[in-house]
């Protein structure tokens, strides 16, 4: 197991920002029980995983700002939701930008659809912000834990410390091949058939 420890002290910090600027939760939570067996260090963590969520979500903001309801529109799925959004928004705005990345299937498209309101950028940005401090201690502090509980009930963790991460890769790879088979089917329409 050494070369898993090495390869993650060298290439960790890394993946977890460029996994948290996009979705994140299998990487920061690997990342957090990483830190939890002494290989990260889990300020370093939750910064890098608050850095890339905020600048994530700020992109994806700007992308729905720029192509709006253009880009929305092209995935059905995700069109039928935006009335929802744009009412939840109006009622619940603070609570709506601060918990929208916990919600299942908004974690890229909740900040898009939010672009597409009139929310001023700097009021999204400092939500944004809040948001993913919040989302990066939660999700990192439950992978912790995780290590925290599995020390408690294996005797020998590093026997079963390579399966855990064997398995917590494999969920995150079902997980990524489950969505993109999601997205294919709520894809764009067929231009051929019209």
């Amino acid at each position: 197991m050494p070369e898993v420890s090495q390869w993650i002290a060298s290439y960790g910090y890394g993946v977890v920002f460029l996994g948290t600027l996009l979705e994140g939760e299998t990487v920061l939570l690997a990342a957090g029980y990483a830190a939890q067996r002494g290989l990260l260090d889990w300020r370093v963590v939750v910064g890098l995983a608050c850095i890339g969520a905020t600048l994530g979500d700020q992109l994806a903001f700007a992308l729905g700002r720029w192509k709006g309801m253009a880009l929305v529109s092209r995935f059905p799925a995700l069109a039928h939701r935006v009335p929802a959004v744009h009412r939840l928004l109006e009622r619940y705005h603070v609570s709506l930008i601060l918990v929208i990345r916990f919600l299942y299937g908004f974690r890229i498209a909740g900040p898009v659809i939010l672009g597409t309101t009139r929310l001023s950028l700097s009021r999204f940005s400092v939500l944004n912000a809040l948001g993913a401090l919040l989302w990066s201690f939660t999700v990192a502090g439950a992978g912790y834990f995780f290590g925290v509980a599995l020390e408690s009930l294996v005797a020998n963790v590093e026997e079963v410390e390579l399966a855990a991460a064997g398995l917590l890769l494999l969920a995150g790879f079902a997980l990524g091949w489950w969505l993109s088979r999601r997205a294919t089917r709520s894809g764009p329409p067929d231009r051929r058939s019209g």
